[in-house]
């Protein structure tokens, strides 16, 4: 079997206030220690988006103009929060211990990669938290257990990317290389400083997570919980089309 590839994810920070109170106001859509991620914040973020990447239905064309290429499906709301909510966390995690940048990520580089406009608001945050991400420190790659393995093989399959002739001990194999290892250090790491920065979610945004790498298609393959398990009311939660990574492992 040729292993689909995986590709590693990440992404935003704004729309934060000090916060005084309770961690259940109305209109938040969550907090990270003392500051709060507010629905309008949210709310904003799509708006933008879809502002400036309308789709082909949305624009007037010439009768004789070449039919349009399939639009690219734009960042729901929970993917915003967990955006936002993510990149709080490295911007305070990195100002705590002072880590720096070890790549800078330009807009250009991700908007080409979403199929999004470059002055979106939401590359141009995408692209700040890829370059905070990258001055946390992930320590060495760490070997999956069964469990690790068990739980990519399943979400190879239910995103279509292992062959059913292909069985599970061999996708596993397939799989089990310094990539996925990398992520599963990345995602030790990132859920360290999110336990240590008291992230609460809006349950209708429950459960969140961040995609550290996903196969080719955008289904994510190892994620990493942000704030508690909860409801999964709200399923308005897409990844976006994923920074380039290595080719086929």
């Amino acid at each position: 079997m040729r292993a689909r590839r995986l590709v590693a994810v990440a992404s935003m920070a704004f729309g934060l206030v000090a916060l005084s109170g309770c961690r259940a106001e109305p209109g938040v859509a969550a907090y990270v220690g003392d500051q709060r991620i507010t629905e309008d914040a949210v709310t904003a973020v799509v708006a933008d988006l879809r502002a400036k990447n309308p789709t082909p239905g949305e624009e007037s064309a010439a009768p004789e103009a070449r039919p349009p290429a399939p639009a690219p499906q734009l960042p729901g709301r929970g993917e915003v929060v967990s955006v936002l909510v993510l990149a709080e966390v490295c911007e305070q995690v990195s100002a705590e211990q002072n880590h720096q940048p070890r790549s800078q990520v330009q807009a250009v580089q991700l908007a080409q990669q979403f199929g999004l406009t470059p002055d979106t608001d939401y590359v141009r945050r995408v692209a700040d938290l890829y370059t905070c991400l990258s001055g946390v420190p992930t320590g060495a790659p760490v070997t999956p257990t069964d469990q690790d393995l068990a739980d990519v093989v399943a979400a190879g399959r239910e995103a279509g990317a292992i062959p059913a002739d292909v069985t599970d001990e061999a996708a596993a194999r397939q799989l089990d290389g310094e990539q996925f290892r990398t992520a599963l250090a990345t995602r030790r790491a990132l859920a360290e400083v999110v336990a240590a920065h008291d992230v609460t979610v809006n349950p209708r945004y429950r459960p969140l997570e961040f995609p550290v790498l996903s196969f080719a298609g955008n289904a994510p393959a190892v994620s990493v919980p942000l704030g508690e398990a909860g409801t999964g009311a709200v399923t308005d939660v897409s990844t976006p089309d994923p920074l380039a990574g290595p080719a086929d492992s």
